[in-house]
């Protein structure tokens, strides 16, 4: 297979100039690309893959076989849509290895999922595979506005989790200096990034919205500090939180995404100078729109599921990985060559239907994010009384917010979800601190209507 991964640019000491684009002797190879030779590229190491995955991976050479495919029937790439899908039932079935298609020896470093709904998703990564994503991260930082030399304040969760490490050795990669925070001791994070004044830091939207409350907390202006650039990931965050984050903060602040079963972060970033959705670095990362439902892939522009499919990885190559996460493709912007997914706000698994209504936690976001008194931290519970589904959103206050506003609060949360949304919600405004606090992924919806 031809899986070199793309060189990273060479360190540039030169600050970075945010909200402008990245000078073109910044950009690598695959950044240069013309959208001709894009598509070439990707036909060819797409075709490389499809016959590595059928030829190593059990799996894949029963799916493929069992829907009358082979490798060689991918001519073009909207051939690929005759393939099947890869789903994280899959990967939890083959656990721990079996999607695995190198022999172990050959396997550098493995991450997984937390499992925490079942099995937890199991991935590899060859040396190669390391040294390809290092080059997405280093890429997504340049993008972001970071430059050789900046200092990098990583607060994602370090360990089987891939946010810690892939930005760690990213950051390595793109020349910076890395602070390997990761996550808890918030009150300490919040004296490092005084002292040591890096210039990014890389961490979840929540978790930035705690330590925002922790430095205001401890009578500091966050918007005095060193930080220039905020890269969130792990978790969908809307506009109107990355406005909350930027006012508080100062900072730019922008998406990065990823997800583990295709490598982890760095399949798309967006760019500071635009910050108008995700490029998706199509040069390892083939992604496909589909109808959540029925499968069928969906033209440029449309809304649905998005699908992944690996083009270089050699540990676990993935083919028509269904995400979950809802978006759309559009034409690339500050990466001509690259298409955009829009951000992502939601996911097809994380919509809850109310009474016949589809409600997603970013609706609700958006509304607790406008409303005085109350702070971004939010929860969503689910309950059953009598025959009927019931959704009570308990919202933090502020601190110093008095009984009176947090009753307002309450009524124009309610109000606005009614408006807004369709349907009625119990709106429970509660003390500043006493929501659980997550310092990976945000799980903004408890069900508990089997209890």
């Amino acid at each position: 297979m031809n899986t070199a991964a793309t060189a990273g640019a060479a360190a540039d000491p030169r600050p970075a100039r945010l909200g402008e684009p990245l000078p073109q002797d910044l950009l690598d190879e695959g950044e240069r690309l013309t959208g001709e030779q894009l598509r070439e590229l990707q036909l060819d190491r797409l075709r490389a893959t499809l016959w590595h995955a059928y030829d190593n991976v059990e799996l894949y050479r029963k799916k493929f076989d069992e829907a009358g495919v082979k490798p060689d029937d991918c001519r073009s790439l909207a051939d690929l849509s005759r393939f099947p899908f890869t789903t994280k039932a899959d990967l939890r079935e083959t656990y721990p290895f079996g999607m695995f298609a190198v022999p172990m020896a050959d396997v550098r470093r493995i991450h997984a999922s937390s499992g925490t709904t079942g099995r937890p998703t199991v991935v590899g990564y060859t040396e190669n595979d390391l040294s390809m994503w290092a080059d997405m991260i280093a890429r997504s930082i340049r993008a972001a506005g970071g430059r050789a030399g900046h200092k990098v304040h990583i607060s994602y969760g370090y360990g089987l989790f891939t946010g810690g490490l892939g930005a760690h050795y990213g950051a390595e990669r793109a020349g910076c200096t890395v602070i390997p925070a990761s996550g808890g001791m918030t009150a300490r994070q919040v004296q490092i990034i005084q002292d040591f004044e890096p210039e990014i830091i890389m961490v979840t939207p929540s978790y930035m919205l705690t330590l925002l409350d922790e430095f205001e907390r401890q009578g500091v202006d966050p918007r005095t500090t060193s930080l220039q650039v905020g890269i969130f990931g792990a978790e969908p965050w809307t506009e109107a939180m990355r406005r909350e984050i930027e006012e508080r903060m100062n900072i730019h602040a922008v998406d990065i995404y990823g997800l583990s079963e295709v490598i982890g972060p760095g399949v798309a970033q967006e760019c500071v100078e635009t910050k108008d959705g995700l490029h998706v670095w199509e040069d390892h990362f083939y992604p496909e729109v589909v109808d959540p439902f029925t499968g069928a892939v969906l033209a440029e522009g449309e809304e649905g599921e998005v699908v992944f499919t690996s083009l270089t990885k050699e540990a676990l190559p993935i083919i028509r990985y269904r995400t979950r996460d809802l978006s759309r493709l559009l034409p690339g912007t500050a990466r001509p060559a690259f298409r955009r997914i829009e951000k992502i706000t939601g996911r097809s698994d994380d919509m809850i239907i109310l009474r016949g209504v589809n409600v997603f936690p970013s609706q609700i976001e958006e509304i607790v994010l406008r409303t005085p008194g109350v702070a971004p931290h939010f929860q969503v519970q689910l309950t059953r009384r009598g025959r009927m589904d019931h959704m009570t959103v308990r919202v933090e206050a502020r601190p110093g917010a008095g009984s009176e506003r947090r009753e307002a609060a309450a009524k124009e949360i309610a109000q606005g979800v009614k408006d807004g949304v369709g349907v009625t919600v119990e709106v429970t405004i509660v003390d500043p601190e006493t929501l659980e606090r997550s310092l990976g992924k945000l799980r903004r919806v408890k069900d508990l209507r089997q209890q």
